[in-house]
């Protein structure tokens, strides 16, 4: 087979435009929320710079921080917990139901929907009996009056409400990724298998699901580091509310930056979301590619 060479020179002029591009807008900005957390600013006046002053406010006298932290992992961690359903499911559906890809086309709606609409879809069924909430209605029809709950004004059960939501919204855009990551696995790889002995689970075992771990790696890294990122969704339906209970750090980072107007404590929390997404992204490919290598 002729291979086509190339000169080094040839690669690097065509690579430059784009890696250009991509330090303007990532690294850059990195780097200048880096700096901005030295500050203190509240965004329009005059900057006094703190050094890490911010940072160690942050670390060890904010209240609100680490709860905020902890949250957002936990959030990060249940979106992950999805997943291997969604792989279970794909496989399910892959070899039992007939048209499969409409059904999947239908679990993908809500993802294709405004995250706002989203929101004030489920701030309408978390609403209080009082108020028409749908889920306290069906609650009590069926004689189950003592669950009810007002769901996003409890401080102990709200940031479950959110998490819940955040996976019914998400559930159809994994479960998308792992069917289509199953259906290009060929079936002469399986017909082989069935000869051998090896049907059904015992082929997805050794067949289905040592292929389809690039795929589920895919699945994990968005999964985690979309909900490390996570704002849109609780900002709609609690705002951080009440009193802190539902704060991730991005919330929490807008709530300083814009309505406490300490812009340079809010680049801090930034600069320290920017630090952990870095850290678990690698953390998690270390894992995979070790699962990768192991069952590949």
């Amino acid at each position: 087979m002729n291979v086509l060479k190339v000169p080094k020179l040839a690669i690097g002029v065509f690579i430059l435009p784009a890696l250009i591009l991509y330090i303007c807008i990532v690294f850059i900005p990195i780097l200048v929320s880096f700096y901005t957390g030295m500050l203190d600013w509240n965004g329009i006046g005059e900057t006094k710079f703190v050094g890490f002053e911010n940072f160690r406010n942050l670390l060890f006298h904010d209240p609100v921080f680490w709860p905020a932290v902890r949250r957002t992992l936990l959030y990060a961690v249940a979106s992950m917990v999805e997943i291997p359903f969604c792989l279970i499911m794909a496989v399910l559906l892959n070899r039992y139901v007939r048209k499969a890809n409409t059904l999947v086309s239908i679990y993908f709606t809500p993802v294709i929907l405004s995250v706002v609409i989203v929101g004030q879809l489920w701030k309408t069924i978390y609403n209080p009996t009082s108020m028409g909430g749908m889920l306290n209605e069906v609650l009590t029809s069926v004689g189950l009056q003592s669950w009810t709950h007002t769901w996003l004004s409890e401080p102990k059960i709200a940031i479950y409400c959110i998490y819940f939501v955040s996976l019914w919204q998400y559930f159809g855009y994994h479960l998308l990724i792992q069917f289509t990551g199953v259906q290009n696995i060929p079936n002469e790889i399986y017909e082989a298998a069935k000869i051998d002995g090896a049907d059904g689970f015992q082929a997805d075992r050794y067949i289905t699901f040592p292929m389809i771990v690039p795929i589920f790696k895919i699945s994990i890294v968005l999964a985690f580091i979309g909900s490390l990122q996570s704002f849109d969704l609780i900002m709609v339906m609690t705002a951080g509310g009440p009193a802190h209970a539902t704060d991730v750090i991005s919330t929490h980072m807008y709530n300083s930056s814009f309505l406490s107007m300490k812009y340079g404590y809010g680049s801090a929390i930034a600069t320290f979301l920017v630090a952990l997404c870095l850290v678990f992204t690698i953390f998690i490919n270390a894992v995979m590619n070790k699962v990768e290598k192991r069952f590949g």
